[in-house]
């Protein structure tokens, strides 16, 4: 019995070492990032340039912005990738999502920015049951991997909130505006093949028609404008980044199919060139009498 209590009270021993010595590696690790962030300050305007030379990339500009419906109106914001992008560039930022906790059905875990200049900090604590909502049922899940997706995906959406906490708000605004310039003058990429890749995908991912997308738009697709794309592209980043879900944007009653301009096009283009005349169905009938001058008279019924 003794032993059996020696050993219990050995383990718990060995236990609070470990956690102690862990304890204060991150503790010294803190102080360091202070100590190297105090040491090289950012330049407020250096940091503020990096932001919106990155946001003149065409491939972050697509991704830059999300949007979703609530109580009739559109909700629109900068997207993780974005919030990543502030991040990376405004410099002596510290932030990231950590698991604290798995128990049998959820996970506890946090999203912070911490700002090691001002030491100004965000953090944002939340639980994420293990299941996902399916096609109406609600499935419970048991896989490591999708267990760690659906935390990170939870997470990416508290970490931008703090992020957007700590980076000043029109260094923000200037960011979005540079990413609406890019999207309306950034494209070598034809607008036409544009629209054809935007439908394609929101077909095969998730199973959106070409109808129901001119149905939101309220036109066909072979009229969308930049704008329209750049509209879209909100939807398709809400839809990615799992803000919304597809039937919040898009009516499921649009059935008949309305043929755009660019799939009449497309037939014309391929058709061109092979296309016989045709007699008119409603045409009055003719007499036609050859006189002696081989002359053609036509008479009209």
């Amino acid at each position: 019995m003794n032993q059996l209590q020696n050993q219990f009270q050995q383990s718990n021993e060995n236990t609070g070492v470990i956690a102690q010595s862990s304890a204060s590696r991150e503790m010294e690790e803190v102080k360091g990032q202070i100590f190297m962030a105090r040491q090289f300050p950012r330049n407020v305007f250096k940091s503020e340039q990096r932001i919106l030379d990155n946001c003149k990339r065409p491939a972050l500009a697509q991704a830059a912005l999300y949007s979703y419906p609530r109580g009739g109106t559109k909700v629109e914001g900068p997207s993780i990738r974005l919030a990543e992008v502030l991040a990376q560039n405004w410099g002596n930022l510290a932030f990231g999502v950590k698991e604290l906790e798995q128990r049998p059905g959820e996970s506890v875990a946090m999203a912070y920015a911490w700002d090691l200049e001002t030491n100004v900090r965000q953090e944002k604590v939340f639980t994420v049951p293990h299941s996902r909502k399916a096609r109406g049922s609600i499935k419970k899940l048991d896989d490591p991997r999708d267990i760690y997706e659906l935390v990170a995906n939870n997470g990416a959406r508290r970490l931008r909130a703090c992020i957007l906490g700590i980076i000043p708000g029109d260094i923000v605004d200037k960011a979005v505006e540079q990413c609406n310039e890019t999207m309306r003058n950034g494209n070598a990429e034809p607008i036409k093949d544009r629209i054809a890749k935007m439908l394609k995908i929101f077909k095969e991912k998730y199973g959106v028609t070409q109808e129901q997308i001119e149905e939101r738009v309220g036109y066909n697709a072979s009229a969308f404008t930049e704008y329209d794309l750049s509209e879209i592209g909100k939807i398709y980043t809400s839809l990615k980044d799992g803000m919304s879900k597809a039937d919040d944007w898009f009516s499921n009653e649009v059935k008949t199919k309305q043929e755009s301009k660019l799939t009449e096009a497309f037939k014309e283009d391929k058709t061109k060139g092979t296309k016989k005349e045709e007699k008119p169905k409603n045409e009055p009938k003719k007499d036609v009498t050859e006189d002696a001058g081989n002359q053609t008279e036509i008479k009209f019924e």
